[in-house]
């Protein structure tokens, strides 16, 4: 290199010093950015920390307020006088000793237990209060609601006693006294709900459509204390509080050290008056050193496939070691036991697989809804906190049943999203189904999630991905009003056994045009009254005395999460699933001749001649909503369901499982009849049959039972199916046995013309199963 190009290659000085101040000026401002980014997270981050505290300061006062109340009713209960008064059937003096120096009683009665007067004008009697009335006479623990009475809002206590039930109401002060004295943080927003009503609140109510995401129950009642701080925008290059803040001192410093050498303060060069050496005139070029000596080989790392994560990386997960259970895992979903097999912890690791996932699919945004129990905020938060650091964006939708979510994937155009969800499972379970791209994840794709957490194949962004909450229950029922209303109106009772359905389905079905009775619609994640699965016919009892007692045309039940559906008739008749995807099937067919409806392997053997009748294409498949919606996609199907009450509509729907949209078919469908509702529904086909029947496994697994019977397995006479488990056809009937694909259980089902053959075929199937499992307990 000539003396020429070196001199080219250099700048001057005089330049240099020249720029520093602009420099300087740049780096002062991203400074102070950077600084007052830290400043407002580390407010921010204060701000949520108070206003977490005083949600948990209202759940610990409320909940003491509560059962001050309780065992001063319970002492009454056990003093002398009232158990004497009781005894004697003295209800005067009863009411007298119970209400004896309880200040600010407003009301104690005792009511007889058919509640004849209350259900002869409910509407006027008050349904919160006859709801309470209800639960209370159903075990020795004493029932608490807030109630509207008359034209007040009070705290009401029942329970049960020898006359029928007694009944106290108390001042709501009672039970929110103190609520308002919480030290709460100013911007953020809380709440004392009961279902969807919102007993007290205060603070900013702009939030309150996104204050279920932190809400926490009180204790096992139906109470929950919800908050919301205002939105927290992440930093410049998603730093933190205190990482932006160091940076913006290091700026500063960098910025105060450009000044002082553009001032002269520091010389950076000595030169001559004629054309005299620099100082460090000796030092190599850029281009000399790098002849020199070569920049040293970058370390390899993982290509990044995703648009503007260059800087990401699949890695080890840092921290302590998580143990994960593979049993979590199951075909359909994920779903363990809060405390055992799921923790929050655990939550984050799903949470890192599925955005994982989306990253190699090169899909950014992601809807997470929840149900009604105790421990789905927190899981929720875990699950968030692993999809953003894969760069997936959130919308958090809140409290909401699994098909809103679902919705919510297409309506919000995120194509992906999770329903933290226990299904019909007891209150202690919790899991995730889960949605990317648009297909349900079973088998072999819940699998891969396990199997990227053990093997910590886990990708983490640079960049935290955003969160914002929407409130989608409008639009959804918008969307189904539009499409679906009632010739006539029909007087129903809706039962959704405390789940999250109950805060959604009276306000849609009213929507259509519907009368709604509602009973236990109050989301309760303990489901006090009875476990919220209408597959099981003594969960439906309260719902067909109801039925009876208003005089209602049909009763609707609902399970935890609001995908399934159960039916039952104002003369207590329980409508079996596969009976009514009949009338779905004849609906469809109507509009689409020649359509497939896609039934599972425990349904009626009289469906495929009905589809067949009907013009349609039948075709039996394997039970479970995520294998049913894979073969739809497969197939094309217009409808498919499934004898647990999954019902799945692609016309005029979007082919997911949707117990309050198939809430909302059917009764379109009886409405436009001119027969009663139990009149269409008697004119079904109909055999003998049993419902599920499910035998617990102890030793060994349902599969490998199943397996082997199969194997084994003759049956004379009989057309046998084994794409699910065992099925066996006969002329007169059918049974099946199948392996759970949820919980250690053995599921069968049995139909036949009449219960001689019906009994025939139990008795086949009951043997078979003995003779190779003898420690199995069978009832059937």
């Amino acid at each position: 290199m000539d003396t020429t190009s070196e001199n080219r290659m250099r700048i001057p000085v005089g330049d240099l010093r020249s720029a520093l101040p602009k420099l300087a000026v740049l780096l002062a401002l991203l400074a102070v950015l950077l600084a007052w980014s830290g400043v407002r997270q580390w407010r921010d981050a204060g701000q949520l920390e108070g206003i977490e505290r005083a949600r948990d300061q209202a759940v610990e006062l409320v909940q003491a307020r509560h059962a001050a109340q309780v065992k001063q009713l319970e002492q009454r209960l056990a003093s002398a006088p009232v158990k004497a008064a009781l005894a004697a059937n003295d209800t005067a003096a009863a009411i007298a000793a119970v209400r004896e120096g309880w200040t600010g009683v407003e009301q104690v009665e005792i009511l007889d237990g058919a509640l004849q007067a209350a259900y002869g004008d409910a509407a006027t009697f008050g349904y919160s209060k006859l709801a309470l009335l209800e639960a209370g006479m159903q075990g020795n623990a004493v029932a608490t609601r807030v109630v509207k009475d008359g034209k007040q809002t009070s705290f009401g206590m029942a329970t049960a006693v020898p006359q029928g039930v007694l009944y106290v109401r108390v001042p709501l002060a009672h039970l929110t006294e103190g609520f308002d004295g919480v030290a709460m943080p100013a911007g953020g927003y809380l709440a004392l709900r009961q279902g969807a009503y919102s007993i007290q609140q205060r603070g900013d109510s702009r939030l309150e459509d996104g204050a279920e995401r932190m809400a926490h129950a009180v204790g096992k009642t139906s109470l929950r204390v919800a908050t919301a701080a205002p939105d927290s925008e992440s930093g410049p290059l998603g730093l933190g509080a205190i990482p932006a803040l160091v940076v913006a001192a290091l700026l500063a410093g960098l910025a105060i050290a450009a000044l002082v050498v553009a001032r002269g303060g520091v010389r950076v060069g000595r030169f001559g008056s004629k054309g005299a050496e620099m100082h460090d005139m000796d030092e190599p070029t850029l281009g000399e050193a790098l002849q020199r000596e070569p920049l040293p080989a970058a370390a390899t790392r993982p290509a990044a496939t995703a648009e503007g994560e260059g800087q990401g990386a699949y890695r080890q997960s840092e921290g302590k070691a998580v143990d994960v259970d593979p049993g979590i895992f199951r075909a359909y979903d994920i779903r363990g036991i809060v405390g055992k097999s799921l923790s929050v912890e655990v939550a984050e690791l799903i949470g890192l697989a599925i955005g994982s996932l989306m990253r190699d699919e090169d899909l950014t945004d992601i809807v997470v809804g929840r149900d009604g129990r105790l421990s789905g905020p927190d899981l929720v938060g875990g699950l968030i906190e692993g999809l953003r650091k894969t760069g997936r964006n959130v919308i958090d939708i809140g409290l909401a049943p699994t098909p809103v979510a679902y919705f919510g994937a297409y309506h919000l155009r995120a194509g992906s999203c999770v329903a933290v969800t226990g299904s019909h499972n007891p209150p202690d379970y919790n899991g995730f189904k889960i949605v990317v791209g648009g297909q349900t994840l079973s088998g072999g794709a819940i699998t891969d999630l396990y199997e990227r957490i053990r093997d910590r194949r886990l990708y983490e962004a640079p960049m935290p991905g955003d969160l914002q909450q929407r409130d989608i229950t409008a639009d959804y029922i918008q969307r189904i009003a539009d499409d679906v209303q009632l010739e006539r109106p029909l007087k129903i009772v809706v039962d959704a056994g405390n789940g999250v359905a109950g805060d959604i389905a009276p306000q849609l079905l009213e929507a259509i045009g519907a009368d709604v009775i509602p009973l236990y619609c109050e989301v309760d994640g303990t489901f006090p009254n009875h476990h919220p699965d209408p597959s099981e016919p003594h969960n439906l009892e309260d719902l067909i005395q109801t039925v009876k007692r208003f005089d209602a045309d049909i009763g609707l039940a609902f399970d935890g999460d609001g995908d399934r559906l159960g039916v039952v008739t104002k003369e207590g008749e329980i409508i079996f699933p596969d009976r009514l995807l009949m009338l779905f099937a004849a609906d469809v067919l109507e509009r689409n001749p020649g359509a497939l409806i896609i039934y599972d392997v425990k349904c009626t053997g009289k469906l495929q001649g009905w589809v067949l009748r009907h013009g349609g294409t039948p075709m039996m498949w394997k039970t479970g909503h995520s294998l049913i919606k894979a073969k739809m996609r497969e197939s094309g199907a217009e409808l498919a369901g499934e004898m647990s009450g999954h019902f799945f509509f692609q016309e005029r729907w979007y082919g997911f499982d949707d117990g309050l949209y198939s809430a909302a078919r059917l009764l379109e469908i009886l409405a436009n009849r001119v027969e009663t509702p139990s009149e269409v529904l008697a004119d079904l086909p109909n055999g003998v049959s049993t419902p599920e029947i499910k035998v617990d496994v102890v030793d060994g697994t349902p599969h490998a039972i199943v397996e082997r019977f199969v194997d084994g397995a003759e049956f004379e006479g009989a057309r046998l199916s084994t794409i699910d488990g065992l099925r066996a056809d006969w002329d007169d009937g059918w049974g099946l046995v199948r392996a759970s694909n949820t919980t250690p259980i053995l599921v069968l089902r049995f139909e036949a013309d009449n219960k001689a053959a019906l009994e025939r075929i139990k008795t086949e199937f009951r043997t078979r199963l003995q003779a190779l499992a003898p420690e199995l307990k069978m009832t059937f």
